[in-house]
């Protein structure tokens, strides 16, 4: 059985941070620094949105702007898709697949608080991203997981038609229970 896991568990806390005043080449050099592939943009202490290396790649080296003079938050993406600290590490992941993003700040009470990623969740679940990304490619969030094969999570007997039912996949007959 699967315990129900909340984000602040795997999360990591007190994520690298910038100004939306800084320049894109500010942003680069931290990321490179830190060997981090993303920046949780604040202003005045409040998280305002995130800036990627893809963001970097797509809306400053392709189009040919020089670094350091494009401004973070002309290139951020806002508002910030975040999450609750309390939230189901399963909850996170489906917001991610649904919203096609690797990272995800948590908040609480508007204050930053932590970052998760795909590879914290791999690292307590490997088949979860696994599983989030081929339905959201398939267009299913909506049936998230149904028919799923493998093992179930509350009886760990193999099945073919795996389900979310209580945040937990579960066998026909394991679920509702």
């Amino acid at each position: 059985m699967r315990a129900r896991i909340p984000v602040v568990e795997i999360m990591t806390p007190n994520p690298v941070t910038i100004s939306g005043e800084a320049t894109g080449a500010e942003a680069a050099k931290v990321m490179r620094d830190k060997d981090i592939g993303s920046l949780v943009v604040v202003d005045r202490g409040n998280p305002t949105g995130i800036v990627t290396e893809r963001d970097l790649v797509k809306k400053v080296a392709a189009s040919d702007l020089q670094p350091s003079r494009v401004r973070v938050k002309d290139i951020m993406t806002s508002p910030l898709v975040a999450v609750h600290p309390h939230e189901e590490v399963v909850e996170a992941a489906k917001l991610m697949s649904q919203r096609k993003i690797r990272r995800l700040p948590v908040v609480d009470d508007g204050k930053l608080v932590g970052m998760i990623t795909e590879n914290d969740i791999i690292r307590i679940w490997p088949t979860l991203i696994e599983v989030t990304r081929e339905y959201a490619r398939a267009g299913l969030e909506e049936q998230f997981a149904k028919g799923i094969e493998g093992h179930c999570e509350v009886c760990g007997v193999y099945s073919t038609n795996l389900m979310w039912d209580r945040n937990l996949l579960a066998c026909p007959e394991c679920r509702g229970g």
